[in-house]
């Protein structure tokens, strides 16, 4: 039988457990607020006291006798008892906003930090868009809730107990018609909780399916763009929000009654409490001051027990979020981190694909017992048809995967065993998904090595053949790139990529199709630094430009998963095999039709 999962707000109470001490600081200072803000019924009973009964009012008992004296005693109370409330007004504001700033910061902090250290199989079946979602509107849905929520909740609380408290001290009777209405309201409260729950969770799903649609048209805008698609993604985006403004309005529809309903309860008791009040103040059975105090207590005590829908509300939705969070913070990563350090500076480079076996989730195997031998300093180019595993093998070495079984090993010692860290830090990778951030060209070359200095950076630039066009921009090293180096010609952000490797001068070096996008100048210019590089490091190139490959040490083919052929460019142009074919085909001697079968594998 499975444990049922804890509450979010449980789960909310154990996340905060480091923010404790400034959470009861903040209740504290909630309580005592609202202790003051009830004493002004208690003043006004003491002045109608006075009034009324002059030298034989309760203040006289304690040596006031004169009424004047007694007012100015009543008026002094006054000033300082406000003032309490305003002190702890601004000071359960304080606390309570700073601490949800605080919350904010760290689980959003965290749940990104959570993510990204998740497998790349994990980020498959998830979306940008959803992922944006929880860590802006549900990590800021809770800062809401911690805003004002919370603070609401302990003051309707206190309200209940102290005003309850002197009621049972006056008059037992007026307690009880008081609080006639607050089971009603509690129940009520239980029942729309339990109701309204389901369809801010509802709300929430729909919020992410719209930022993910966003997500997608804004980084696909040139595309777009391109297939004149605009009208049809306006409608799409349009769909997607009218679904979320129906979900709200499901819920809206719940949450608008509650208050309604909770004022007519409310009204009950107050009449009842005014009505018996007065007739036992006519009867002489009660003071006029304390009926007073207990008409405008009353009035404390029922009113603010409206605005529990909207505190209802609002925390609702809070665990709506919180849910989403802390599922999200529960997933663990299949990539355990190894134990075994390796510091980057005493790897060779040598890499070895140990009767490995993969597939992808949900995909039929791609790898099986595949086996594969770089030495260290060697040059290595793999090629075959789309599919075949080239770009696998690169995830494998970077343990963005691991094998189903088999081991890939560096210098020796499993990937598994050694930490994430030291792996990545051993290899530098040039992928054929270009990516840069915004910043400059030199934060993007810099993004390789932290602590890169001016000069490594411009050695790395001269190395991608970089250079010559980084120092005709009007700023040069410092030029914005804008979002994804959008105002870069393709050939110019590979170089970057490139130069961003090479910075980080890692005794390991792949390049996963990365000169796709320059032109055959700057190919043949990077092939000479990439030449000069391999004396001093492993090199690993995945290409289907064949003339980025000539002058490598080996050639592997690679063809339904397995190695097919392997040797050295004039070897493999010598017998009958695919690389023969691609090669005619790319220097002309055959038809096109023969790359496409070579291509697509058949």
């Amino acid at each position: 039988m499975s444990t049922p999962s804890p509450s979010p707000f449980m789960q909310l109470m154990a996340y905060s457990v480091a923010h404790r001490r400034r959470m009861l600081l903040a209740s504290t200072c909630s309580v005592l607020n609202k202790i003051f803000d009830l004493a002004p019924p208690a003043l006004i009973g003491l002045a109608v006291d006075v009034v009324v009964k002059g030298e034989e009012s309760w203040l006289a008992t304690f040596g006031l006798k004169d009424s004047m004296h007694q007012l100015e005693f009543v008026a002094f109370l006054t000033v300082i008892i406000w003032g309490l409330e305003s002190i702890f007004e601004y000071l359960f504001q304080w606390l309570w906003r700073n601490l949800a700033q605080a919350m904010q910061h760290d689980l959003r902090k965290e749940t990104y930090d959570h993510i990204q250290r998740q497998d790349m199989a994990w980020f498959q079946d998830r979306s940008v868009g959803r992922l944006m979602s929880i860590l802006n509107d549900d990590v800021n849905q809770l800062e809401r809730f911690l805003d004002g929520g919370a603070n609401d909740i302990l003051q309707v609380g206190t309200t209940v107990v102290a005003v309850s408290g002197v009621f049972f001290w006056f008059s037992p009777g007026m307690a009880g018609l008081s609080l006639l209405p607050i089971p009603v309201i509690l129940w009520g409260s239980f029942r729309f909780q339990s109701r309204i729950a389901p369809r801010y969770a509802d709300v929430r799903e729909t919020a992410s399916l719209v930022n993910e649609q966003l997500a997608n048209n804004l980084t696909g805008i040139e595309t777009i763009k391109s297939f004149s698609c605009e009208d049809y993604e306006r409608n799409r985006v349009g769909d997607l929000s009218a679904a979320y403004q129906q979900s709200n309005r499901r819920a809206i529809a719940l949450s608008s009654v509650f208050s309604p309903l909770i004022r007519m309860a409310i009204v009950v008791g107050f009449v009842a409490t005014l009505v018996y009040g007065g007739w036992l103040t006519l009867n002489n059975e009660m003071e006029v001051g304390t009926f007073s105090v207990l008409v405008f207590l009353t009035q404390r005590l029922l009113w603010p027990l409206t605005r529990l829908g909207a505190t209802f509300d609002l925390y609702q939705r809070a665990m709506a979020s919180t849910r989403r969070v802390m599922d999200l913070l529960a997933v663990r990563s299949s990539i355990h981190d190894g134990t075994v350090r390796l510091s980057p500076e005493r790897v060779q480079g040598s890499l070895r694909f140990s009767n490995v076996t993969f597939g992808y989730p949900g995909r039929p195997t791609l790898l099986k017992d595949f086996d594969l031998e770089v030495q260290s300093g060697e040059s290595v180019a793999i090629v075959g048809p789309t599919g075949s595993g080239k770009s696998t093998l690169v995830r494998l070495a970077l343990r963005l995967f691991d094998p189903n079984s088999g081991d890939v090993l560096l210098d020796g010692h499993a990937l598994r065993t050694l930490a994430v860290k030291d792996v990545r830090h051993s290899i530098g990778l040039v992928s054929q998904s270009i990516f840069l951030f915004p910043g400059t060209i030199a934060d993007n070359i810099r993004y390789g090595n932290r602590g890169a200095t001016d000069e490594d950076v411009r050695i790395a630039a001269r190395q991608a053949e970089a250079t010559s066009f980084i120092e005709q921009l009007p700023q040069g090293f410092n030029t914005l790139i804008g979002e994804r180096g959008q105002r870069l010609s393709g050939g110019q952000r590979q170089r970057i990529c490139i130069a961003r490797a090479l910075v980080k001068n890692p005794p390991i070096l792949i390049l996963d199709e990365a000169t796709s996008a320059v032109d055959n100048e700057t190919e043949a210019a990077i092939q000479r630094s990439l030449s000069n590089l391999g004396q001093e490091r492993t090199i690993f190139i995945i290409a289907h430009r064949l003339s980025t490959i000539r002058h490598v040490d080996r050639i592997i083919v690679l063809q339904d998963g397995a190695i097919c052929q392997s040797g050295t460019h004039d070897e493999l142009v010598a017998v009958e095999g695919l690389y023969m074919r691609l090669w005619r085909v790319q220097t002309g001697e055959t038809e096109p039709d023969v790359a496409e079968d070579f291509l697509l594998g058949r």
